[in-house]
């Protein structure tokens, strides 16, 4: 039942007929996308953010952004090709939002402008890159509210080069943002998604992944292609089941307050900031809200603010 009600939320909100996997942990529920995107591109590198968490399992790790996460660990020989994140509060490449023209979704693009770039076969068009993983809001890189049209040219460009987007929303989904799934901001449907965590609120640990029918129907993911003992448990399963059908009875008022709350409390800590110019950059999507204390100059990361 669970599965199904996930399907059809997918189905009515995306247009996307689908199927959903089951596991016992985010990080697990991403091993399981990253053989879903091996089995259905064979291919064995992806994209990923700068500022990505995605999880501490080996194959994990090898799209999280963080170093120091791999370093204990030897050699990551698939790690992830790791793009900047569009945080125009501190932007990678020094734009300013008002002006950048979107600055760094064009970086992007001129990796598939010659094959001397080397994602790309310009003969056959065929990218090397099976995926790019993301978080449609970024969680533990610092809660970082994207401007969508990032979001909506990057789709673009990935469709054009068959790559896969994999919508990671094991901290996001479940109304955090405002919606049932954080990507729902972004004006973009997901090849694959990951989810966990709220949906049983650590009651009895489950997550999973759900992919279009293409990837995942019994004809191309077969039983068998991956495995955990307690991942589809029956208390798990009745309790997200539960959380699902609260959602659902929920979700106009949700939908409602969540944003309302939210901008309510940007809208004081912006008056503090007139006053407080270290505090440096505030921002909201639903509950998920974001203050980045600086120095006096309102710009430079204040790092004992955050001891």
């Amino acid at each position: 039942m669970l599965a199904t009600k996930l399907a059809q939320r997918m189905e009515r909100t995306f247009g996307l007929k689908g199927r959903c996997h089951f596991n016992v942990s985010g990080s697990y529920a991403v091993e399981d996308s990253l053989k879903c995107v091996r089995k259905a591109t064979g291919k064995n590198l992806v994209f990923a953010f700068m500022g990505s968490y995605h999880g501490r399992t080996l194959a994990a790790s090898e799209i999280t952004s963080s170093y120091r996460y791999r370093e204990p660990f030897g050699h990551f020989s698939n790690r992830a090709n790791f793009i900047p994140y569009p945080y125009c509060f501190r932007c990678f490449y020094g734009k300013k939002r008002e002006t950048c023209g979107l600055y760094c979704l064009k970086m992007f693009e001129k990796l598939f402008e010659s094959e001397y770039y080397t994602v790309l076969n310009k003969k056959t068009d065929k990218c090397e890159y099976g995926a790019f993983y993301i978080e449609s809001l970024q969680g533990t890189g610092g809660y970082i509210i994207p401007p969508p049209e990032y979001f909506q040219g990057l789709k673009k460009i990935l469709d054009k080069y068959k790559i896969l987007l994999v919508d990671d929303e094991v901290q996001m989904g479940f109304f955090r943002t405002g919606k049932f799934w954080a990507i729902e901001n972004l004006g973009i449907k997901p090849d694959i998604l990951v989810f966990g965590k709220a949906l049983t609120n650590g009651l009895n640990p489950i997550s999973g992944i759900w992919a279009k029918e293409e990837l995942i129907s019994p004809k191309v993911w077969p039983a068998g292609m991956t495995h955990s003992t307690f991942s589809s448990n029956s208390l798990g399963t009745a309790v997200g089941l539960e959380v699902v059908n609260i959602l659902d009875e929920s979700e106009e008022q949700l939908k409602k307050d969540l944003p309302k709350k939210g901008n309510y409390f940007v809208s004081r800590i912006k008056k503090m900031q007139k006053k407080y110019p270290q505090i440096g950059d505030v921002a909201s999507q639903g509950l998920i809200i974001r203050i980045e204390m600086c120095e006096a100059d309102g710009y430079t990361p204040n790092r004992k603010a955050y001891r």
